[in-house]
């Protein structure tokens, strides 16, 4: 009986994404290191999985064609809502 066990090397990748609301309900994404390269989502959720799928498939791409992907300086800025509830008076 023969085993062969192949070694499957991966590389992990993070980009910054910009959640926007749209006009007409649910979310556009964009990534400032990479213009042009965008998605939407009915909802946040939605919106984080399409970014997700999106980014996966153009860093695979460029994979493919044997290019570079975009560099983003790590410790890049990270833009988060922050709520609060104040008593009224």
């Amino acid at each position: 009986m023969h085993i062969s066990l192949r070694k499957i090397m991966v590389q992990e990748y993070s980009y910054t994404a910009v959640f926007e609301p749209a006009e007409e309900g649910g979310y556009v994404v964009m990534f400032p290191a990479i213009p042009g390269l965008a998605t939407q989502g009915e909802t946040l959720e939605e919106a984080r999985a399409m970014a997700s799928d999106c980014l996966r498939a153009y860093l695979e791409s460029l994979e493919k064609d044997g290019e570079e992907p975009p560099y983003e300086a790590p410790g890049a800025p990270i833009t988060e809502r922050v709520k609060v509830v104040l008593p009224t008076a």
